[in-house]
């Protein structure tokens, strides 16, 4: 995989290759003293190495072109990751929202970009880029994460179409710029979503044409959604629908289990969700 980059040095290969060993049995914080303490180099070539840039999603795209099928289906996805942290010098740092917790806490956030073989449920990553303790002015987080797909997009292999989020992501900004950027987006929405029918009546002669047919209200609504069963205690009941927050069509998809409505899936794509069910059964 080294040796497959471009622009690569003998003596950066060389660290680079001691430095992944290293990580591996090293034991402690991953400070430069620490590091030197388990491998030939020390601290003062730690510090110099690490100011030299190193494609880190080439690496490990060189990797999974080894490791992955030629003709599995891929597809990718964003997250963000939550780092502890104490202190007040970290760079970046600031008050993020901790998954683990369920609470916003003082730390260190990072968004990630990872590859998902679909038919063995892995994901495999790709690219972290690290998010801005001080948001500039006019400027939002969704703005950052944006920039990270926006500047790794054109590395991603030309099968991968779509793009599976956290319904964080599920606001008209980020979902506009997926879509900007040739993919299409997974996600999730709030239980109580605002979502309208797509009108398919005749039309009048006369006047503007009249495109929806009232509010969502799926308990009362169920007869007007194709449904599948995805085992014996899951139903899901599907439609393409209008979401007037993203501001465009999607389909959505209600997951029923056991009788009780558990979450609302969309996709900006307007078959992929079934189309993927059936061809697996």
């Amino acid at each position: 995989a080294l040796d497959a980059m471009t622009g690569l040095f003998k003596p950066q290969q060389k660290f680079i290759m001691n430095l992944l060993l290293t990580l591996c049995y090293f034991r402690g914080k991953a400070t430069f003293r620490n590091l030197s303490r388990y491998s030939h180099y020390s601290e003062k070539t730690y510090s110099r190495q690490y100011r030299k840039p190193f494609d880190f999603m080439q690496f490990n795209l060189n990797l999974l072109s080894r490791s992955l099928p030629q003709k599995t289906p891929l597809v990718a996805a964003m997250d963000c990751h939550f780092n502890e942290k104490s202190g007040q010098k970290s760079h970046g740092l600031a008050w993020f929202h901790n998954g683990k917790t369920g609470r916003a806490e003082k730390g260190l956030e990072f968004s990630e970009l990872a590859l998902i073989d679909v038919d063995y449920n892995t994901a495999y990553h790709l690219s972290s880029r690290q998010t801005p303790g001080v948001i500039e002015k006019d400027q939002t987080r969704i703005d950052g994460y944006l920039e990270h797909l926006t500047r790794d997009r054109h590395r991603l292999p030309d099968s991968v179409n779509y793009l599976l989020l956290d319904g964080y992501y599920a606001k008209v900004k980020f979902i506009t710029g997926v879509i900007d950027n040739g993919l299409q987006a997974i996600s999730k929405l709030r239980h109580d979503a605002h979502l309208r029918w797509l009108y398919t009546g005749p039309q009048k002669p006369r006047g503007r044409r009249k495109q929806y047919d009232g509010k969502v209200i799926f308990e009362q609504q169920q007869a007007r959604f194709e449904q599948h069963t995805l085992d014996e205690n899951t139903q899901l009941y599907t439609a393409v629908v209008n979401s007037p927050s993203l501001k465009c069509n999607i389909r959505v998809v209600f997951v029923v289990h056991q009788g009780k409505r558990k979450a609302i899936l969309f996709s900006t794509a307007m078959y992929l969700f079934f189309q993927y069910i059936e061809n697996k059964n």
